[in-house]
């Protein structure tokens, strides 16, 4: 994401509609003992932990639906060449933490926004995940898209087949009544408590992708999609920088992973301020609980505005409080149209690693004092 997931990072009013029963703020960071870890790695009280971990919510200028960063899985080699794998995974924005998550296999994931209306999107993918067998359900699903009638046969479709029949497959009344019917009746077994208008959100969301299809691109309010957003179809097709096809949706090993952490809990969506007082060391602390340490925290450009409104030493001192090991990294985005040593042709959004020992080190010495200095400090992504 660029400049216009400041809101992530800016305190903002409580939001009016059903907030204080949701995501009521917690005294402390612990999660309720309903939530805790079962003996199978899942967790028993999805909507309780998901209101102990969040804070109060804000207003935001774009529904951020999809990414703005089309150069997201250009880490994704990088990632197994520095040993990321396992652990706690932590990210902002909607579903391209999946492709993260798909490659690093987290025992757990939190997905933290200061929007409620990502916590609200989260549960739409949830749902969709819970509904359906394979990718091509996924997509058909998601799109409201009829199904083939050969559903489970298409498990092992490449991407670009199943890509292709999405494209080629409008929507009917039927396919999408049936969508949103699901992602509905999903939803209401989650356990979260939510208003009329939480549901009416999540039907806008996905009414947006019925009726945009493979085309949507990240949007703000007033203003047109930059030259370089890339459409939900392109980030769908992205390769990493061998070459390969390497989002969540690429694989149906990969695709199954996830799903399977969806089932069992164990992707938590927060509502929270990465400057804030509450959801990052909650998160923290559960970590602490369980045992997990940080394999990979993905801020996006999130830091360039914690910088900018003051709060960057409170967000430093509740990242270095997560329990993490020598292997631990923070995975950036840059916008600077090809202007960083890692930056690759064609792409105006740039990836960057980063160990958190480093992080710590830059802290520790008094740096980061913007953004610009902040993503100087990196990991090579070739060899």
């Amino acid at each position: 994401m660029n400049r216009n997931f400041r809101g992530l990072l800016v305190a903002c009013a409580w939001l009016t509609i059903a907030a204080p029963v949701v995501l009521r703020a917690q005294a402390t960071a612990a999660p309720p003992k309903a939530a805790a870890q079962t003996a199978d790695d899942s967790i028993a009280d999805f909507g309780a932990l998901v209101a102990s971990l969040s804070e109060r919510g804000g207003n935001f200028d774009t529904d951020n639906l999809i990414s703005n960063e089309s150069s997201y899985l250009h880490v994704m080699g990088a990632l197994d060449k520095y040993g990321v794998k396992g652990g706690a995974y932590i990210g902002v924005g909607p579903d391209q933490n999946f492709s993260y998550i798909a490659r690093i296999h987290p025992r757990i994931a939190f997905v933290i926004d200061i929007r409620r209306d990502n916590l609200l999107q989260h549960l739409m993918f949830k749902a969709l995940f819970a509904g359906a067998r394979n990718r091509t359900e996924y997509l058909a699903l998601w799109l409201g898209k009829p199904l083939p009638a050969d559903i489970e046969k298409w498990s092992a479709k490449s991407i670009d087949a199943i890509v292709a029949y999405i494209d080629a497959t409008p929507p009917t009344d039927a396919s999408a009544s049936a969508a949103r019917a699901l992602v509905t009746a999903e939803v209401k077994k989650m356990g979260v408590a939510l208003s009329a208008t939480d549901y009416q959100t999540i039907a806008r969301f996905h009414d947006e992708f019925i009726n945009a299809g493979l085309a949507l691109r990240f949007t703000t309010v007033g203003r047109p999609p930059q030259w370089y957003y890339p459409t939900l179809r392109q980030l769908i097709l992205e390769h990493d920088l061998d070459g390969k096809l390497a989002s969540y949706l690429a694989s149906e090993s990969d695709f199954q992973y996830v799903k399977s952490m969806e089932r069992r809990n164990m992707v938590v969506p927060v509502v929270g301020d990465l400057g804030g007082t509450h959801a990052l060391d909650a998160i923290g602390a559960l970590m602490v609980k369980r045992g997990d340490k940080l394999s990979a925290m993905y801020p996006s450009n999130a830091e360039d505005y914690v910088i900018r409104d003051g709060n960057f030493r409170a967000y430093a001192k509740s990242v270095l409080a997560l329990p993490r090991d020598s292997r631990s990294v923070m995975i950036r985005s840059y916008f600077g149209g090809g202007n960083h040593p890692e930056a690759v042709p064609g792409y105006y959004s740039t990836q960057l690693l980063q160990k958190v020992d480093a992080f710590a080190a830059g802290v520790a010495a008094g740096g980061y004092l913007s953004y610009r200095e902040l993503v100087r400090s990196y990991l090579p992504l070739r060899n």
